[in-house]
């Protein structure tokens, strides 16, 4: 189904009244803002401003996937991941930030990059958006890990970690798409 965006966006957008920074820090920016709404009634809209994000699935030639386990503290357990990071400034190569983070975190570089989209996580109340990426002709190296950076890096067959989401014990969104998007891509 196709949408006429203009159209929409003419009748259900909202306009911003007011806006006032509550909480500026180093990933997230906090913002409250006054809105009017497309019935005329004001409301607040509390906004985390996100700098960017990107991620990768990367697919070995017998389609493993290189994995992440690592601690994730918002949720106080360790979860399984694929490899991701934020940009290092708003303007940044998003094929240059992945590059980086998935040789930074795992060791492995890549021949073959498929942009496989943007993935909003959470657009009720940040405007933060991931782009992901498809990585093939995978060849490992040596990770090059931030000093606050603690995690593990397994091989993981894609048929199982498909099961794995479909089973609910993969809790982390950007991977369950990621993984569902590359099946269907590869075949899986």
């Amino acid at each position: 189904m196709r949408f006429d965006e203009s159209s929409e966006l003419a009748r259900l957008a909202e306009k911003q009244v007011s806006s006032e920074d509550i909480f500026d820090g180093v990933i997230l920016h906090v913002k409250r803002d006054m809105v009017t709404l497309s019935n005329g009634n004001t409301t607040v809209r509390e906004v985390i401003r996100h700098i960017g994000a990107v991620c990768v699935i990367p697919v070995t030639d017998d389609n493993k996937v290189i994995m992440e386990r690592q601690y994730r503290y918002p949720l106080d357990r360790v979860i399984l991941e694929i490899p991701a990071g934020k940009l290092d400034a708003p303007d940044e190569d998003r094929l240059s930030a992945i590059r980086r983070e998935l040789r930074e975190e795992t060791g492995y570089s890549a021949d073959e990059w498929t942009e496989l989209g943007d993935f909003h996580p959470a657009p009720a109340y940040s405007d933060e958006y991931i782009t992901m990426y498809l990585a093939r002709g995978l060849h490992k190296g040596e990770r090059s890990l931030d000093e606050d950076e603690f995690l593990d890096v397994y091989a993981i067959p894609l048929a199982d970690l498909v099961q794995d989401v479909m089973e609910g014990r993969v809790s982390d969104a950007k991977t369950q798409v990621c993984i569902l998007k590359a099946a269907r891509i590869l075949g899986v």
